[in-house]
């Protein structure tokens, strides 16, 4: 029996990365799974079927668009139908775009607002009272290095992440009595497929070798020289999910390789 037996699990953003590996350490524990992102169906449908291979539990596929509060909502109402009770609910979906502010496209730094935080909060909104009647709950919110410190021509990312830090504060204080805990994952730079496929673009544009793209550029804010894994990240959230934590609430964690503390 895994710690989260009978336990049922909403990550967004969950089809690849980060989000992916938080849902299959949950799955291992034993937890019914909603997965939810963008990408090639067959993939999705490929590592849905996976989940419920590897770990015997269920595991859906929500397509929610998270620009739309409607269907942020609704995702969430239907996952706890499914399964009879929404448990955990991870806000995972981000999405970036880098420019000095007075050339940012206001559509993007809208639908980084959107996406990062607004997604957040109406998913948070539609979770809370079934976790309060239940008297148990685990929200998380994977935030980032950049709640708790700014990067240049990073206005609408940073702007949103400072708001999930915020915004899990505030709810964690409403939560507080109501055996629901509320926290923040606030990671570095993470080794997954995305960070990946950026690294030969910047080896021609910046004429470095991948070594120098590596230690000088993506990871010149950590002082371990070591990018964060994904498996580290669903460890602690799996952790936070667990008794041991449940005094835990309110804060944003980072898991940062010492970034945040310089």
């Amino acid at each position: 029996m895994g710690s989260l037996t009978s336990k049922n699990a909403l990550v967004t953003g969950s089809t690849s990365g980060i989000g992916l590996a938080i849902a299959r350490a949950f799955a291992a524990e034993g937890a019914n799974i909603t997965i939810n992102g963008l990408g090639d169906p067959g993939e999705i449908e490929k590592e849905r079927v996976a989940i419920e291979a590897d770990f015997g539990v269920q595991c859906r596929y929500s397509g929610a668009n998270m620009l739309k509060g409607e269907e942020v909502t609704a995702m969430v109402q239907e996952a706890e139908k499914a399964f009879g009770s929404l448990d955990i609910l991870v806000n995972n979906a981000g999405i970036q775009f880098v420019a000095p502010i007075e050339e940012f496209p206001d559509d993007k730094w809208e639908a980084i607002i959107r996406i990062n935080l607004l997604a957040a909060f109406y998913a948070i909104k539609a979770a809370l009272p079934g976790m309060k009647a239940r008297k148990w709950g685990r929200i998380i919110n994977t935030a980032s290095a950049h709640a708790l410190v700014a990067s240049p021509f990073k206005s609408a990312y940073v702007s949103a992440k400072h708001g999930i830090a915020g915004l899990t504060k505030t709810v964690a204080l409403e939560a507080a009595q109501h055996g629901v805990t509320v926290n923040a994952i606030a990671p570095g730079y993470v080794w997954t497929p995305l960070v990946e496929k950026q690294i030969p673009d910047t080896m021609k544009a910046r004429n470095m070798t991948e070594e120098q793209v590596k230690n000088d550029v993506l990871l010149a804010a950590q002082p371990t020289k070591e990018f964060v894994t994904v498996e580290e990240i669903a460890a602690l959230s799996v952790f936070l999910c667990s008794d041991a934590a449940k005094q835990i609430t309110g804060t944003t964690l980072p898991v940062d390789g010492g970034w945040t503390a310089q």
